[in-house]
């Protein structure tokens, strides 16, 4: 007969395979879509109870299965979005990226009836962040499925304004040099500040630079991933900010301004635990 104590740390053990099991093997792929109101500033009559649908940090390459992304994607376009964004990290960058596997699950990626735009993560940028070759192709590919990718640029689209900065930590972000481009300063400072503004920066600790001043309305990050683990009432014990306050979801961030940070679709490492998958579904109407 099993003592106490031996009942005891079977139970332990049979609760910790629990578990590891449901961190590995179900939350990872168990997508929320997540329902939001977005006030904006300037809104249009028109565009009062149009969608717009976020998607972030798929993560392509050999780390998330492109059948769960397949089917996540086929989740958002059921949607029926009237505006679609992606806010970076397309891929998991390794030396030789297929890209092809990024085409294959883009084909995929759902098209607002409006507009369809992207802007780049970390990861798109390659090794280091630093190759502005992988940028170049992994927003060809993006291209070729539908979106407009904006890089330290802004596009009026739909009736919205949409910006798209480089990176924080690639050298788009503070490009400075003409034959660089605009970096993220020169483009917040040519927005218009009368127009329904979305950003879409994909790492949220951009939000704390002395770049923003005057720049109304959303912007939309992803990044965190929500810390993909999450003790219950305690914050996540591993965040990739500086500012730790920003895990996931909305944030007061400036006057006139907030900040939405996506918990991602796709991860690093295949572990999720009280920080599951989204994909967000903002319901535009008036600030």
């Amino acid at each position: 007969m099993l003592t106490r104590r031996q009942l005891l740390a079977a139970g332990v053990a049979t609760l910790g395979a629990a578990v590891g099991g449901y961190t590995w093997l179900i939350e990872p792929h168990w997508v929320q879509v997540a329902r939001r109101r977005m006030p904006l500033p300037g809104l249009p009559p028109e565009l009062r109870g149009r969608t717009l649908l976020q998607v972030s940090d798929l993560h392509v390459g050999p780390r998330v299965d492109p059948e769960y992304l397949l089917r996540a994607l086929r989740t958002a376009a059921a949607l029926a979005p009237d505006f679609v964004v992606v806010t970076g990290d397309f891929i998991s960058y390794r030396a030789g990226q297929d890209y092809r596997e990024l085409a294959r699950v883009l084909r995929g990626l759902p098209r607002g009836r409006l507009a369809t735009v992207a802007a780049l993560g970390n990861h798109d940028y390659g090794v280091a962040w630093r190759e502005l070759a992988v940028a170049d192709a992994v927003s060809s590919v993006a291209c070729d499925a539908g979106a407009t990718v904006l890089r330290n640029e802004v596009a009026r689209l739909g009736g919205l304004q949409f910006a798209g900065l480089g990176d924080l930590w690639s050298p788009e972000f503070g490009a400075t040099h003409a034959a660089d481009g605009p970096g993220a300063a020169a483009t917040l400072a040519s927005l218009d500040r009368a127009a329904p503004t979305v950003v879409l920066c994909h790492n949220p600790d951009a939000l704390d630079l002395p770049v923003w001043d005057g720049v109304r309305g959303w912007v939309l990050a992803g990044h965190t991933h929500g810390g993909q683990c999450k003790p219950p009432f305690l914050p996540p014990p591993l965040l990739p900010v500086k500012n730790r306050r920003y895990t996931a979801g909305a944030f007061d961030v400036g006057p006139g301004r907030r900040l939405y940070v996506n918990r991602g679709l796709g991860h690093l490492i295949r572990v999720r635990f009280n920080v599951r998958p989204e994909i967000t579904l903002f319901t535009l109407d008036a600030a």
